[in-house]
């Protein structure tokens, strides 16, 4: 069966109101489980079991049901095991929905599923996949032009429903011995469409979510390519068919709004005179009211955007036989939009920029090395300038001790001059270290 959590303290796995995450499509929100005596004032009940099959039962022993419960219910022949969706006034509703005709005899609930009926309703589900791969051989072998989508065993293992896909009508009698023969149960056939196929079996459409059909939709409408002339979609078949190989189910819904859009736009087959010449229809954002203009017929030329009332605009005004300046408002010029991508964004726009992180570990790192290296050569420059034009500095300063030849070693004990930051600099380390003898 499928997974139900557990939602508002639910003690029997699903809340009255349905508010929990259930992937069943078929699941319907009771909005009147609140109300006082609401399982009591029906007796019948609905019943989930494989998606989308459910049908409707009679609680005829009087069982204190609720949504989420597993029940044995009458088949024919055996039981079937499955989970209950939904009791109480909502019921009567969902059958008038159903179309289902007020003189069906419906079949009873027989009990709650024990122990040993949930055994075998696993076991039983446990061959629906190796039974329709080796079903599918088995038509192949007969020659029939059908294809087998899904099996679905009941609760008891005593039926399996087989269904399939076909084009034209098979005579199956024949591979329904080889079948009953073969699984040893009772074997019924029923015919699908593609979209029921594509519902039971689900996936993921091109706009990258889960196929409606397999999640929300129960009703199936019928598409037509004039949705997509309303919406000015190209006539693509592969862009308009889904994964059934039909069309899309969402082209119906917007298409409406398309509709009454397009009564407040101009007719296409309008053309626009003005002093400056003449413009043609070339397409339309029709939710956005803006019609672009081309200066010919079948390529896109001198293309000028305009709002449908600057449109209505110049038509009354060809009628009554006038002409404007230019298609804006006022003459003004209409800026133009690049019509190339590589123009609209920057080629770098997915670039990462560097954290700050790293920036201020790679400046501190610099920073450091920079520091590093420049007393080194603040050292060295007083014995260049010294050995290179003694007399020079001699000469400039006559009281200043002699600098030492390029002959005599430097000091050893020489100070390393100070950073500026630091206290108890000495005022000229030059002369202190050139009165000092050399150890």
């Amino acid at each position: 069966m499928s997974d139900y959590q557990i939602c508002c303290g639910g003690g029997r796995g699903l809340c009255a109101k349905g508010c929990n995450r259930q992937t069943d499509k078929l699941n319907t929100y009771d909005w009147l489980a609140d109300l006082p005596d609401n399982a009591a004032m029906s007796n019948i009940v609905e019943v989930q079991f494989k998606p989308p099959r459910k049908g409707y039962f009679i609680n005829s022993n009087n069982l204190d049901l609720a949504k989420g419960d597993i029940v044995a219910v009458e088949a024919n022949p055996g039981h079937d095991i499955g989970t209950v969706t939904m009791t109480g006034r909502l019921v009567a509703l969902q059958i008038k929905k159903a179309n289902l005709k007020p003189d069906v005899e419906l079949k009873r609930i027989y009990r709650r599923a024990r122990n040993v009926d949930m055994e075998k309703y696993r076991e039983a589900k446990a061959l629906e996949h190796e039974t329709m791969i080796e079903s599918r051989q088995i038509a192949l072998d007969l020659g029939l032009k059908m294809k087998i989508g899904d099996v679905e065993y009941q609760g008891d293992g005593n039926k399996a429903i087989f269904y399939y896909i076909a084009d034209e009508r098979v005579d199956f009698r024949q591979l329904i011995k080889v079948l009953a023969e073969r699984f040893r149960v009772r074997i019924e056939m029923k015919q699908i469409g593609a979209r029921q196929e594509a519902g039971r079996i689900g996936g993921i459409g091109p706009c990258g979510r889960e196929l409606c059909c397999a999640t929300w939709m129960t009703n199936f409408s019928s598409v037509s390519t004039s949705a997509a002339r309303f919406q000015d979609i190209s006539l693509n078949p592969q862009k308009l068919a889904g994964q059934c190989a039909k069309l899309k189910c969402c082209l119906n819904y917007e298409v409406d709004q398309y509709v009454e859009s397009l009564k407040r736009l101009p007719s296409r087959e309008i053309t626009l005179h003005t002093k400056d010449g003449e413009y043609f229809f070339f397409k339309a954002d029709i939710l956005a009211h803006l019609i672009t203009y081309s200066t010919d017929k079948h390529v896109l030329a001198n293309a000028h955007t305009i709002s449908s009332r600057r449109a209505f605009e110049i038509i009354s005004m060809n009628r009554e036989g006038l002409k404007p300046e230019a298609l804006t408002e006022n003459g003004e010029p209409i800026r133009e939009e690049s019509k190339d991508l590589l123009d609209q964004e920057n080629i770098n726009r997915f670039d990462r920029s560097r954290s700050n992180k790293k920036n201020k570990r790679r400046k501190g790192e610099d920073a450091e090395k920079r520091n590093d290296a420049k007393p080194a050569k603040k050292q060295n420059a007083p014995k260049e300038v010294a050995a290179s034009n003694p007399a020079k500095e001699n000469k400039d300063d006559k009281n200043a001790a002699p600098a030492p030849s390029a002959n005599e070693a430097a000091p050893a004990n020489r100070p390393r001059r100070n950073k500026p930051n630091r206290p108890n600099r000495p005022n000229n380390p030059s002369n202190n270290s050139s009165n000092q003898a050399p150890k």
